[in-house]
């Protein structure tokens, strides 16, 4: 299949090494790229003593020695993609397939990905020879049709048998041309829905792993006994779980919840609901405090805003979609958001930015919907995973130079939300297997619960690179630069910086936090064995003042 082999790498060995390495990653679709069988070691140039016959044995070793240090090196178990700093489109795909095939296979991907990916450089090689059939077609054309103006012009208008035999020749070709523009149509479809199909390629800094059990702890910050110690949790004080310690405020109210919408929704009263407006309210002002433009945006959003950040078409049975004869988004299928990243990404789809307005920083309070298809009989209780949360979108759209910066610079302001609010937390890097769909660098903020001594996210900050901005077309004009050595214009005058070609921005998104889960997590850690929750210093100026939310 045409794309398979390694094409920037001309010398036979060279070949050989990648179409070893690759057959090797392909080999071990269980457990991950087994790096020590990559390539073979010919015994001669280890184990045999110099003899008398040294120069061909010298040779023979110092061959295999080129193959190996010219073949291509491994980083985290899979190809490094430094040679490839872009997402793909489909001529990349096939001139990289090695890379992207590595990659895939190190996010576990199905053996119908993999396929797809083949499928997308062999239809590549196909659209490659079809351009040239196509134009040779026109072409063609053209040549005839010039011969016709010619002779017309000869004969004065007079029609002869060699001008209708051109002319027959002209129509054929241009029908031919015609014929193939639509197969080329046929396959760019088939090319963009496999490409919609396939995740983005993985920073060299994610390590390999099969799933959360292989993610990478980055940091830890806060002492798990710290806030028990100033409650007066004793020894024998077993914490609650956060709807019990919500029950006791007056605060829980799950079955008339269920009564009206079904299972995994909750209702909250009282001084519960406020604690989450204070903690929303408190998210808002923080990110807008760290410049981040606060928004208000549509909560119902069409089938390209969520193919534009890549929710379309992979994860559909996970949204909640609205009936055509109740609305449509320009004719589009409409659905309700699953986060704020969507319609936030989203308000510069198919511009041109300028350099100088970036990076550009959202963020938004929004209701998240999701169907939880996924997650049958997991987290059926309280408030860990329900179909509707609110939740502190951040987003900032960047140049390709400064999104690992503004990535950190996010995440670490998620970081300082939890810090302020003396909630332990973990730092953790996802593993290959499993990080998001769309991302290519992603960290997890796991806050601490004492109800079941573990962690569990409450925010998740990831780099895109440009996967999602070349879905929707979101570029930026570089700044021109004047050239120093370019001699001057006449006149003596400096001649114009030509205008740069736009460049695909980068998008980076994270919870600042999700709401629901930070709920949770304030519930847990600062309930007193008496039954009340004391509230977080930096949210008592949300909540009038008030210091302890008491027992009913």
């Amino acid at each position: 299949m045409p794309g398979h082999g390694c094409k920037s790498r001309s010398a036979a060995t060279k070949g050989a090494a990648c179409t070893m390495l690759l057959s090797a990653m392909l080999s071990s679709r269980g457990g991950g790229i087994r790096a020590a069988s990559a390539f073979a070691f010919p015994r001669a140039a280890t184990a045999r003593t110099p003899t008398i016959r040294a120069a061909p044995l010298a040779s023979t070793a110092s061959a295999d020695a080129e193959t190996i240090a010219d073949a291509p090196s491994l980083v985290n178990g899979r190809l490094s993609r430094a040679s490839l700093p872009n997402s793909l489109d489909a001529r990349a795909l096939a001139d990289n397939l090695d890379i992207v095939l590595s990659h895939l296979t190190s996010r576990r991907a199905s053996d119908e990905t993999l396929e797809a990916a083949k499928t997308i450089s062999a239809l590549n090689a196909d659209r490659v020879s079809m351009i040239q059939k196509r134009d040779e077609a026109l072409q063609a054309r053209n040549e005839c049709s010039g011969q016709v103006g010619k002779l017309m012009r000869e004969t004065k208008g007079e029609e002869t048998d060699e001008i209708k035999g051109l002319k027959e020749k002209a129509s054929k070709a241009g029908e031919e041309a015609g014929k193939v523009e639509e197969e080329l149509g046929e396959i760019e479809s088939k090319v963009n829905g496999l490409l919609a199909s396939l995740p983005n390629l993985l920073d060299d800094v994610v390590p390999d792993g099969d799933d959360d059990g292989a993610n990478e702890l980055v940091n830890e910050w806060g002492d798990v006994t710290s806030l028990p110690k100033e409650l007066g949790w004793t020894d024998d004080f077993e914490p609650l779980w956060h709807d019990d310690v919500a029950t006791n405020l007056g605060g829980w109210n799950s079955e008339a919840a269920v009564g009206m919408s079904g299972a995994r929704f909750v209702s909250l009263t009282g001084s519960v609901a406020r604690l989450e407006r204070a903690i929303s309210s408190y998210f808002l002002d923080r990110a807008s405090e760290k410049g981040y433009t606060e928004v208000s945006p549509p909560l119902v959003v069409s089938r390209s805003a969520l193919e534009g950040t890549s929710q379309l078409p992979k994860f559909e049975e996970d949204l909640f979609k609205i009936v055509p004869e109740s609305h449509t988004c320009n004719g589009e299928d409409a659905f309700l958001i699953p986060t704020a990243e969507v319609p936030l990404t989203n308000m510069h789809t198919g511009q041109i930015l300028e350099e100088s307005d970036l990076p550009i920083s959202y963020c938004a309070l929004t209701p998240c919907f999701r169907a939880e298809a996924g997650s049958y009989g997991r987290d059926t209780r309280g408030l860990i995973r329900t179909h509707q949360f609110y939740k502190v979108e951040m987003v900032k759209i960047t140049t390709p130079e400064t999104s690992d910066d503004e990535h950190h610079k996010l995440t670490r302001h998620a970081e300082e939300c939890l810090e302020e609010l003396k909630i332990p937390y973990r730092k953790m890097r996802l593993c290959s297997g499993d990080v998001g769909f769309s991302a290519q660098h992603c960290y997890d903020l796991e806050a601490w619960l004492p109800s079941t001594k573990e962690y569990r996210e409450i925010s998740s900050c990831s780099n895109t690179g440009d996967f999602q901005a070349r879905r929707m077309a979101l570029r930026y004009r570089p700044e021109a630069k004047a050239d120093e050595g370019a001699a001057p214009a006449k006149g003596g005058k400096k001649k114009k910086a030509k205008k740069p070609k736009p460049v695909l921005c980068h998008t980076i998104n994270g919870s600042g936090l999700a709401v629901g889960r930070t709920l949770v997590a304030v519930l847990e850690n600062y309930q007193t064995p008496k039954g009340d929750v004391v509230v977080p210093e930096v949210l008592r100026p949300y909540m009038g003042g008030l210091e302890v939310l008491k027992k009913v």
